[in-house]
């Protein structure tokens, strides 16, 4: 994954990042998803901003975690993720259209 410039937070990159794999049906409800670590090395990051990500994304309920198993895809995970997307969208992307 490259990130860009655009002046957007590396760790609401990620975030896009993985709502895209979701979007994508990549992943699906309930799949387990790669660790913060395995994630922060293959996106080449600190952990801490993947742990921050997961955070984030723990909060719009996209991803919940099993204490010691890791994180998952919630149910909704897919609703959320385009729910997500649409406000970022409308709050971000749109306003530079008009």
């Amino acid at each position: 994954m490259q990130f860009n410039n655009s002046g957007q937070a590396i760790y609401l990159q990620i975030a896009d990042y993985i709502c895209e794999r979701l979007l994508l049906k990549e992943w699906k409800a309930e799949d387990k998803i790669p660790s913060v670590r395995e994630m922060a090395v293959q996106l080449e990051v600190n952990p801490n901003t993947v742990a921050r990500t997961y955070d984030f994304l723990k909060q719009q309920e996209i991803i919940y975690d099993k204490r010691g198993i890791g994180y998952f895809i919630s149910p909704d995970g897919l609703k959320n993720a385009i729910a997500y997307r649409k406000q970022e969208f409308t709050e971000k992307e749109l306003p530079n259209i008009f």
